[in-house]
């Protein structure tokens, strides 16, 4: 209580939470100079909605109490996809270096799909966390609490690829693939959603 009476307002980043917001603060700023030197637009776009989800997740952090697990996963999201985009090796960009020889044809397993798997896991164990206050009390009708929870994230992930469509507009030579990759965008979506599903399943049966 404070000393007029009133309670206390939780602070808006809570103290386990700065590391994630120092990380923010040195990464964006070091990258938006990265783009810049290289004339990147198509990355500079992105920062921008990074940005822009920051400050949401910032603003709405004493109504919705993200766990820091959560903000860490996120953080992560954000610099395996900026590193994709700023760093080479061996003159190639990181998004298109395969990680697991898998299958030829379609290119699997390449960084950028691995980016999708892990962002898009993520995101849906995010909307699970937004909808869980939501969801009926008592036992959890699992089929449809997990049909909601992996369309959820697999909205988000086609929000980012109107993004990424938005930015082929905006800037052609953008390095976007065409429709394989899209397709393959939005398969590694789903296993990322399911894979955050099997996450928030076990977590739920060790404290039932």
């Amino acid at each position: 209580m404070s000393r007029d009476g009133s309670q206390d307002r939780p602070p808006i980043v809570r103290r386990d939470q700065i590391p994630v917001l120092v990380v923010h603060l040195i990464a964006l700023p070091a990258f938006t100079l990265l783009f810049l030197s290289r004339e990147n637009y198509e990355f500079l776009l992105y920062i921008g909605v990074i940005v822009a989800f920051l400050a949401l997740i910032v603003t709405t952090n004493r109504r919705v109490e993200y766990p820091t697990q959560l903000l860490w996963g996120l953080t992560a999201w954000a610099l395996l996809h900026m590193g994709g985009g700023g760093i080479f090796l061996g003159g190639e960009r990181l998004y298109g270096i395969m990680l697991i020889p898998i299958s030829t044809q379609y290119s699997i397993l390449r960084y950028d799909q691995f980016v999708h798997i892990v962002g898009f896991g993520v995101a849906t164990a995010v909307m699970y966390h937004l909808l869980e206050p939501s969801l009926a009390s008592g036992p959890r009708r699992w089929v449809s609490v997990s049909i909601v929870v992996v369309m959820a994230g697999l909205g988000v992930g086609a929000l980012n690829e109107i993004i990424e469509f938005a930015a082929t507009v905006i800037m052609p030579e953008t390095g976007v693939g065409g429709y394989v990759n899209t397709s393959m965008d939005l398969v590694s979506d789903l296993i990322g959603a399911l894979g955050a599903l099997a996450w928030i399943r076990l977590g739920a049966r060790s404290h039932a």
